[in-house]
């Protein structure tokens, strides 16, 4: 490896450990029994849309179908999603977040209010507004680069 790989690997190990962080932060202020897998799928619902598949929803996180199954049917047994069958192909089933659901997310990232200000203002706003755009194009990179 060369200088620039070891730098490039650097960016991805900082991003590792801020991962590993935040996700110990936000998984001990979420609803008793919802894990950080079940938040993600009701952000990623929110965020892009509902009415997916599940293997749809399995590769746009990259995990293997049967886990994502699992996922679901904790977020469907607490009454966050719906799961009914696809009107396209009688064969898979497309998920909706209910009006619980979104509830549930938008809670779960109120109760992040706390530790986000701290965040913002010991690192500084400044510092964070500049960030956002450089890790978003780096997300869309590798979201469009998944072969890699």
């Amino acid at each position: 490896m060369d200088e620039q790989d070891l730098t490039m690997f650097a960016v991805f190990n900082e991003i590792g450990i801020i991962n590993q962080l935040s996700s110990a932060v936000f998984q001990a202020r979420l609803p008793e029994g919802l894990h950080i897998s079940h938040f993600t799928v009701l952000n990623h619902l929110v965020r892009l849309g509902d009415g997916r598949t599940p293997l749809a929803i399995a590769n746009a996180f990259q995990v293997p179908k049967t886990t994502m199954t699992h996922t679901l049917a904790g977020l469907e047994k607490r009454g966050l999603i719906t799961m009914a069958p696809n009107p396209d192909d009688g064969r898979s089933k497309v998920v909706r977040i209910t009006d619980a659901g979104r509830d549930t997310r938008d809670t779960a990232i109120a109760t992040m209010a706390d530790p986000i200000r701290k965040i913002r203002d010991g690192f500084g706003e400044e510092v964070v507004t500049a960030l956002l755009p450089q890790l978003q194009a780096l997300r869309e990179f590798l979201d469009r680069n998944r072969d890699l």
